[in-house]
């Protein structure tokens, strides 16, 4: 059961448009996932970004939030980088902030986060990692690249079905600036939504 105040936060995006552009550019990804739904094989999308610490790591547990919200099956959600960083603590207070459960597992410069969204499922595991990390799939994935400068720097991806660019804006532009805390929450928002928008879609 999705924690309460994620269920509350969700239900809230059922009034939030997603723009034809925006439909246009996530259907490669709802074909991708319907297609694996139907032949009831497993769902394995790995979100890329450049450095894995921010707009990879929101895109991967709101769309796993997303596929148990709408009791789709099989769906397994990675992230990756082309280079290791650190997931940036800006990104676990704003998913705190809507009710995720994160509890730092090791203090070191690559800090590992257990994600809870839901009071049985196991927890999501969020730390920094290249995209082809052992943690990762090696096949039978689709690589859905979410910042531009992975999408041009990533010309292959190794194992991938499919690759899929569904970029959003950095809200690292916004770092140690009185609105940090806001253009984070609108990012993680925006990725919450077009996730909604995504996974209410899929037919079982």
């Amino acid at each position: 059961m999705i924690f309460e105040e994620i269920n509350s936060f969700i239900s809230n995006l059922k009034d939030v448009a997603v723009s034809d552009e925006r439909k246009v550019v996530l259907q490669p990804l709802a074909d991708f996932v319907q297609d694996k739904v139907e032949k009831d094989q497993e769902v394995r999308l790995n979100f890329i970004c450049t450095h894995n610490s921010r707009r990879s790591h929101l895109s991967q547990v709101w769309a796993q939030t997303m596929a148990a919200y709408f009791n789709i099956k099989n769906v397994t959600c990675y992230s990756g980088g082309t280079e290791a960083t650190a997931l940036f603590p800006m990104v676990a207070k704003t998913l705190s902030n809507t009710g995720f459960k994160i509890e730092k597992l090791a203090e070191t410069d690559n800090p590992i986060y257990s994600i809870k969204y839901d009071v049985n499922a196991v927890p999501i595991i969020g730390f920094s990692k290249k995209y082809d990390d052992d943690f990762n799939p090696d096949s039978e994935f689709a690589a859905i690249m979410t910042c531009s400068q992975a999408d041009g720097g990533c010309p292959f991806i190794a194992g991938a079905e499919k690759r899929i660019p569904i970029t959003f804006e950095d809200p690292k532009a916004f770092d140690g600036t009185p609105q940090q805390a806001e253009k984070y929450q609108e990012r993680s928002e925006q990725i919450a939504s077009e996730m909604f928008y995504l996974f209410s879609n899929i037919k079982k």
